[in-house]
């Protein structure tokens, strides 16, 4: 749908009155666009490029020496970190001096930090248009003023394009106005000639023109007189129109009696006397006529009678007339914020109430969603949340911000009803041509139902509703912006705006930078002068709901610590001690934060909070807000001053103050006497608001902020007088006051609580209990006589009854206790009517019109003719809570609230009752009071007189009591270190001990004046000391007459006192020197150990017994006999070795009973008698049991080392030990020419077994029977062994088997040229030019070929096809012969060997295989070629086995040497195989070739190594003697015989050096192989050329330590 295009006149007056312009905004975005703005991603704001806390863009914020028009500073708060811990209590401290200026500002500490939470590229938001001019008051005012002149001329056809001039100046029109009324009109300003006067006030006194009293009477006699005289007819007829419309005034009223409905068929515009026609009637007159008066009659067009004058709130400035602030909008694009949607306006019953939301006919207009920036109170979400602006103003912000369009509510002439389609004053559609729009609301009138009727079509026609003006006010709607487009609005705004402003500064050479004090002065200067049409954009009351909070939060940031954090102010309006947390439901920008963004200038108008309730404001980042405080002290003056500033504003809208819409000058509101305050808030800074104090501010620039409101106990006060206005005002509350009382009454309350609370229940009672009562005093005297005083009005009443009264069990809604006229929340008590469903409150309960019944049968509920069918009544009453249950929750409370108060008298009472207070009393009134969690003032007094009493008691229960306590001196701690803190401790503990103690501790209680038994006790305690006493002195002096055991149990009594008494010392010296000479005497007959002695003469001389007493004598000559075994048993056991008949003599010699000895000593002495008894048995033992006949019954040589090693712990040779270390010798010699067989010579002797077993573990693989001659196979995979494949269990028949080691396929293998035998390489594949496949891969253990060594075009011959390949090897392999040999010498060893069951194992398996091989090698019997792949087989098991078969491996190299040669010359002889390992480097050899020197003298000298027969350290195991040293061809002469070879890898080159012996044919003839070769020298070694190494013969070796020791392959 187009509009028509605005006339200037029009789109100025929609400017100045904040009327919305769809579209009219340059923003990026607009809610109509195909793509929702919550799915759209911008680039994010770049946060480094804003003031943030913490960054180095903010600046060291400095207090201000002086502030714009004087204005002096709110103070500002740094609180400690462990004070910001409770936000609430730390508010709560600082209350009695901040409060005093409404405002304050706290800067968190340091640590507290939060992040910034909002995604900044998915956030948008919709604005507000900010025409500064227009939310001054004052410029306002002459707006509106100048807009409805204008419109009042060009109605009737005068063209007022220009504001008339006097002395070549523009007249202010307004300003004369004001000058004329302040001084009693147009006729006394004539009659008493003070034009001049206010000429001079308009500014014309400079230069005054002989004709300005003229020009300004007849500038006001021209374009304003007719324009007043018009407003005086026709302002009352308007405002009749209003209130009908609208259902009542707003102004502050009791407001019994709603206003009556007259004339309600017909409508006010077609009345004979409408206030509206004569005031049309009186306009023509003085445009035809000139100056005709007016009719004093349309003063009083006002039908309804004046009310009772206000006794709290705002004052109404015409308490006679209607003064409308919730007019509907009209159906132009605007929506005043001060008004409700006025859905019900012109409805066709013509209510004087406008209806409840669910009764609206238009009911899809109703539930439309309009978005209005500037409306605050509004739903929230869907989500059920409550909102804490008006219901009727529904916004529909969410997250992404998807904007709807906004749209006026028109008034509701039905669905289809559009502007100009009928009449609003007749409303009939019929003759359309005849209908005539207004220019300015758009409503149409037919031209015969205007005043005066019209008989020819205006080109530009306004009705009055126009030209008088309702007051309406709000703010055009803006753009769509993200943060970063927003930030980038509002920077070039700010520059643009100040680049010319500023002054040149030389010094920076450029213009000087902008201040806040000048962005300060200059908003003010904008604001103030109606000539500047600047505006900007705000993005106000965010939800951060749908948007999104800048704080964490828990459900989108759980782990965030700060989303819980008490000042979060998503957590703050819940604290445990904020009322909120009572709300059931969540209010949108009261208990919901709302965000807040900001440019440059951008304000906010003064207000008070919702419920004059608490507020925090916290800025997330950006420029400097600037805030203005009044306190709450201050509100009455703050208000008076603003009604008397603007009277025009508040005549229409007496709830202005209300709306957020209006601005005034601090300067002007200081000069008027209130006093207002300043501050300025920066990024991470706080700004607290206090109950009741009016507030405004604007912003220097662009910048995010976010605000809650919370309530601590002490607003209650402030809520409860807010709801009372909020009634008068018919303002629509938040929430339930009482409601919240009756929540916080249900849950726990503690006293803190009920202190509070109970004084405000008690207030709710009391208004409750008055509402009801007049009620239902109204009732009884309806159901009398009748209100209405007809004699006959009851005649109509089917049944005259009291009315009904239902208790409800649940909370309603809620919409289902809103009072009808007043707004107000009816939770304890509404009166419902049954026909229309309007719910109204107590107060106006019977006297509001909600239906066609009469006011008697309102107040009864009595069923009439009228009464709808089927109702029992017609009216009900509801209750909440019935007024006993309602007494007893207030009761509940109350007791709650009156603990202390009963505890203090409980107090009083006992200390006036008995001058001695029983302690027992005073302790349990004490504990009562800590329980009471509460501040009682005389708590800490009671607290420290039990204290002092508790303290007696407990110093006289040291005296009392009979148990030993810790300070007794003679209970093992009395004798203490002589430092000067236990002497200390000890004289403080004397004093205690005091017998004089007990009587000034008698002396302290009748002084402190209590009583306890304690008292009786000390008394009863102090008599028997004296009587004690007494008894002591006896028995000193007659002592010889008792007994040990009558003076110990004298002692005990005087010592269960606790106090030092003489007399107690004495007895108990004297008890001890008499037990000590008994136990002297037991000493001399039974001698005790040699500890005891000496603690008895020890304990002797401190009891000062003289050196001549014989029982002290006979004690040191027994101490010197034990001192003396003592000494001769320690020193026989500490020599090297051990003399133990002499230890076996000493031993004896304990046994004398007279003989005091140490236990532990002679414990030591039996320990090594015993051990080196048990020794040399185990060593005869075995040394007779090695000298039998049969092997099995030998001593197995593990058990003899065991026995050998532990004699090193004896430091001593028992008998025998010397025969049997010559067996162990023999036996292990048996083992070193084992060792020396397998080239191990060097290697310890535990070696031997280990290398023994890894030779058996590869000959049985070697010589396996199973493993049968066969012709060359594929590897079964070429690639690494697969996961998962079966391991290898020896099985030889169930695999194949490769190389020399007879082992299965392992990794990647190489393949022989000649006999095609696969051999295990290093995890390669190389594939040939000819593309066929040669396997690569070689063990270590195997070839020993490196990595390197091998390339892709190398052909590899094995050393079974070429004997001149060594095989290399990591030990010797000796011959099976020798193995015999060795074998046969086990039954004459002295000890079984660990190494019989490997050995004979290794020969059996080798002889299996000579045996079984003699049938393919005979060299008796010629071969063939054909038999070469069987020779290759062979020699290949041979070869890879660890024992040397030497005539087999001859026939077999040179068989193959004869029918496959490789090698020009033959094979040498083999007698003997041996390592080919290179001997590794010592330590020294490595030092040496470091330092270049070839003499081991010429190294440094710690570096040098010390001979052998120097460092050969003393035999530890004497058992065991050193072997002397060995050497091998394979290891180094420096190297020691016993050391292990170094486990690194060495390269090694075979050479002639370490080549086996090689002998000629005489060793095995040549006709032996081949008859043809009788004769020849085929086996000469002479015609054998060298071996030279091969491109195979470097190699990587292990330790071969680890070698023997793993086994592995």
């Amino acid at each position: 749908m187009t509009a028509k295009p605005d006339t200037a006149s029009q789109k100025n007056a929609r400017s100045r009155m904040g009327g919305s312009i769809v579209n009219a905004s340059n923003g990026p975005a607009t809610a109509n666009s195909a793509y929702p703005l919550f799915h759209r991603t911008v680039e994010p704001l770049d946060l480094s490029s804003v003031e943030r806390r913490g960054q180095p863009l903010v600046g060291r914020e400095s207090p201000k020496q002086s502030r714009p028009f004087g204005l002096k500073e709110a103070p500002t708060y740094r609180p400690t970190e462990e004070e910001f811990k409770n936000p609430i209590a730390y508010i709560q401290k600082i209350q009695p001096e901040a409060q005093q200026y409404g405002i304050c500002k706290i800067v968190p500490p340091d640590s507290w930090n939060p992040d910034f939470a909002i995604d900044t590229s998915r956030f948008h938001f919709r604005t507000r248009k900010i025409e500064l001019s227009s939310v001054e008051g004052g410029t306002r005012v002459n707006n509106n003023y100048v807009d409805g002149l204008i419109k009042f001329h060009k109605s009737n056809g005068v063209n007022f394009n220009r504001a008339p001039s006097v002395d070549k100046r523009p007249l202010d029109l307004y300003k004369l106005r004001k000058a004329v009324e302040t001084r009693g009109g147009f006729g006394r300003v004539c009659k008493l000639k003070r034009w001049a006067e206010i000429g001079r006030d308009l500014g014309y006194s400079g230069k005054i023109m002989s004709s300005l009293s003229t020009s300004l009477k007849n500038s006001y006699q021209r374009w304003l007189l007719p324009y007043e005289e018009y407003l005086r007819v026709a302002k009352p007829g308007v405002q009749q129109q209003l209130e009908l419309e609208n259902g009542g005034p707003l102004t502050p009223s009791p407001g019994p009696s709603p206003l009556k409905k007259p004339h309600q068929q017909i409508p006010s515009s077609l009345r004979d006397d409408a206030p509206t026609i004569r005031a049309s009637e009186a306009l023509n007159d003085s445009l035809s006529n000139g100056d005709v008066p007016i009719k004093s009659e349309a003063a009083a067009a006002s039908t309804e009678s004046p009310r009772p004058a206000p006794t709290s709130g705002f004052t109404p400035v015409n308490p006679g007339g209607f003064t409308p602030v919730n007019a509907p909008s009209s159906s132009s694009g605007f929506t005043p914020v001060n008004m409700p949607s006025g859905a019900n306006r012109g409805s066709e019953a013509g209510e004087s109430t406008p209806k409840h939301e669910s009764e609206t006919t238009n009911s899809a207009v109703m539930t439309t969603l309009d978005f209005r920036p500037t409306l605050k109170r509004q739903l929230s979400d869907s989500s059920g949340r409550k909102s804490k602006r008006l219901k009727q103003d529904v916004a529909a912000p969410v997250a992404g911000s998807r904007v709807i369009q906004p749209r006026t509510v028109p008034r509701d002439r039905g669905s289809e009803w559009k502007p100009g389609d009928g009449c609003d004053s007749c409303g009939k559609s019929e003759d359309q041509e005849r209908i005539i729009v207004c220019e300015s609301c758009d409503s149409g009138y037919h031209m015969s139902c205007v005043e005066p009727p019209l008989k020819v079509r205006p080109d530009e026609w306004h009705c009055p509703r126009c030209l008088v003006g309702t007051g309406e006010f709000g703010f055009e709607e803006g753009g769509v912006y993200s943060l970063r487009k927003f930030q980038e609005k509002a920077a070039i705004f700010k520059e643009n705006y100040f680049r010319e402003k500023m002054p040149y500064d030389p010094v920076l050479n450029c213009n000087r930078p902008v201040t806040e004090d000048d962005v300060e002065r200059e908003f003010w200067r904008l604001a103030k002068g109606p000539d500047e049409g600047v505006e900007v954009e705000y993005g106000a009351d965010i939800h951060s709901t749908t948007h999104g909070s800048g704080f964490p939060t828990v459900e989108r940031n759980p782990r965030d610590p700060y989303s819980t954090d008490p000042w979060n102010l998503n957590i703050l309006p819940f604290h445990h001690e904020s009322l909120f947390r009572h709300i059931k439901k969540d209010i949108s920008g009261m208990t919901v934060p709302w965000l807040y963004v900001g440019m440059c200038f951008s304000c906010f108008c003064w207000h008070a909070e919702d419920h004059w309730t608490y507020s925090a404001n916290y800025q997330h980042f950006g420029a400097t807000k600037t805030w203005y405080g009044i306190p709450a002290d201050e509100a009455e003056k703050f208000e008076d001053a603003m009604r008397k500033e603007f009277p025009e504003l508040f005549e229409t809208q007496p709830d202005l103050l209300f709306q957020l819409v209006t601005l005034h000058n601090p300067e002007k509101l200081q000069k008027a006497g209130v006093k207002v305050y300043a501050v300025d808030q920066r990024a991470g800074q706080l700004v607290i608001t206090f109950p009741r104090a009016f507030h405004a501010g604007f912003n220097h620039g662009f910048n995010f902020n976010e605000a809650v409101n919370f309530a601590p106990s002490d607003w209650e006060p402030f809520g409860e007088a807010c709801i009372q206005q909020y009634q008068m005002y018919r303002r629509d509350a938040c929430f339930s006051h009482d409601e919240l009382l009756l929540t916080a009454a249900g849950n726990s309350v503690n006293i803190k609580t009920a202190k509070w609370l109970a004084p405000a229940l008690e207030r709710m009672l009391d208004r409750e209990l008055h509402a009801r009562a007049a009620f239902f005093e109204n009732s009884q005297s309806a159901g009398g006589s009748g209100i209405d005083g007809s004699a006959h009005a009851s005649t109509d009443l089917q049944d005259m009854q009291q009315i009904e009264i239902e208790t409800e069990e649940q909370d309603p809604t809620d919409t289902d206790f809103v009072c009808a006229f007043c707004k107000a929340y009816a939770y304890l008590s509404r009166f419902t009517c049954e026909h229309t469903g309007k719910i109204v409150c107590l107060l106006h309960a019977g006297t509001f019109e909600c239906c066609d019944a009469s006011e008697k049968e309102r107040f009864t509920g009595a069923v009439s003719r009228r009464t709808k069918p089927g109702l029992r009544q017609s009216h009900k009453l509801h209750f909440r809570l019935t007024e006993a249950t309602l007494r007893q929750v207030v009761n509940k409370v109350l007791d709650m609230s009156r603990k202390p108060q009963q505890w203090t008298e409980k107090l009083n009472h006992l200390l006036e009752d008995d001058p001695r207070p029983a302690l027992k009393s005073l302790q349990s009134l004490l504990r009562e009071g800590e329980k009471i969690p509460y501040a009682l003032p005389e708590l800490p007094e009671l607290k420290r007189y039990v204290d002092r009493c508790n303290e007696w008691v407990e110093e006289a229960t040291n005296y009392i009591t009979r148990k030993q306590q810790n300070r007794g001196k003679n209970n093992g701690k009395a004798l203490r270190k002589s430092t000067a803190k236990s002497a200390e401790a000890e004289e403080r503990e004397r004093e205690l001990r005091k017998v004089d103690n007990i009587k000034k501790l008698l002396a302290t209680a009748d002084e402190i004046s209590f009583d306890c038994p304690e008292i009786q006790n000390l008394r009863e305690r102090a008599e028997a000391i004296e009587d004690f006493q007494a008894k002591g002195r006896e028995a000193l002096g007659q002592f010889k007459n008792k007994t040990i055991n009558e003076l110990e149990d004298l002692v005990e009594v005087g010592k269960s006192f606790n106090v030092d008494i003489p007399e107690v010392d004495a007895l108990e010296r004297l008890v001890l020197i008499l037990g000590w000479h008994d136990k002297a005497k037991q000493f001399c007959k039974h001698a005790p150990t040699l500890k005891e002695v000496n603690e008895a003469i020890e304990t002797g001389t401190k009891l000062h017994i003289p050196e001549y007493d014989e029982h002290l004598s006979q004690l040191r000559e027994l101490k010197q006999n034990g001192d003396v075994w003592e000494s001769k048993a320690k020193e026989l056991m500490a020599v090297e070795n051990v003399h133990f008949a002499q230890l076996d003599a000493l031993s004896k010699q304990a046994a004398t009973p007279t003989l005091p000895i140490s236990p532990d000593t002679l414990a030591q002495v039996e320990s090594i008698l015993k051990k080196q008894r048990e020794a040399q048995d185990r060593i005869l033992n075995l040394y007779h049991r090695s000298r039998g006949i049969e092997l099995r019954n030998r001593p197995k040589y593990k058990e003899v080392r065991d026995v050998m090693e532990a004699l090193a712990d004896l430091n001593s040779k028992p008998t025998g030990t010397l025969d049997l270390e010559r067996e162990q010798k023999r036996h292990e010699d048996w083992m070193r020419r084992g060792k020396k067989l397998f080239g191990k010579a060097n290697a310890p002797l535990h070696i031997l077994l280990q290398h023994m077993q890894f030779v058996e573990t590869r000959n049985e693989a070697c010589f396996d029977l199973k493993d049968q001659p066969r012709m060359p196979v594929e590897p079964s995979s070429r690639e690494h062994t697969p996961q998962g494949s079966q391991v290898d269990d020896g099985n030889l028949s169930s695999r194949e088997v490769f190389c020399i080691c007879r082992r299965s396929e392992a990794g990647m293998m190489i393949e022989c040229e000649l006999c095609h035998e696969w051999y295990v390489y290093n995890f390669y594949i190389i594939k040939d030019t000819a593309g066929s496949n040669r396997s690569s891969r070689y063990h270590s253990k195997c070839l020993k070929i490196g990595r390197g060594k091998v390339k892709e075009d190398d052909k590899y011959t094995c050393p079974i096809c070429d004997w001149r390949k060594k095989i290399p090897r990591d030990a010797a392999r000796p011959k099976l012969e020798d193995l015999r040999t060795w074998q046969s010498e086990i039954p004459d060893l002295p000890f079984q060997p660990e190494e019989e069951e490997c050995l004979e194992k290794i020969c059996d398996h080798a002889q299996q295989f000579r045996e079984w091989l003699k049938q393919y090698i005979n060299p008796t019997q010629p071969t063939t070629f054909d038999e070469v792949a069987n020779f290759r087989f062979f020699l290949r098991k041979i070869e890879g086995a660890d024992i040397l078969l030497a005539d087999e491996t001859n026939f077999l190299r040179h068989e193959l040497h004869k029918w496959a040669p490789v090698a020009p010359e033959p094979p040498p002889i083999i007698e003997v195989s041996q390592s080919t390992r290179k001997p590794r480097p010592t330590k020294q050899q490595k030092l040496m070739a470091q330092y270049g020197v070839d003499n081991p003298d010429d190294l440094p000298q710690h570096l040098r190594t010390k001979r052998k027969s120097d460092t050969a350290p003393k035999t530890q195991q004497p058992l065991q003697p050193a072997e002397p040293g060995r050497k091998s061809s394979a290891i180094s002469a420096s190297t020691p015989s016993n050391s292990v070879p170094p486990a690194a890898p060495m390269t090694v080159q075979q050479t002639e050096d370490n080549e086996p012996h090689h002998k000629s044919s005489p060793i095995l003839d040549p006709a032996l192989i081949d008859p043809a070769l009788a004769g020849t020298t085929v086996f000469d070694p002479a015609t054998l050329a060298p071996d030279s190494p091969g491109p195979f013969t470097s190699y990587n070796d292990e330790s071969m330590f680890e070698d023997l020791t793993t086994g592995s392959l």
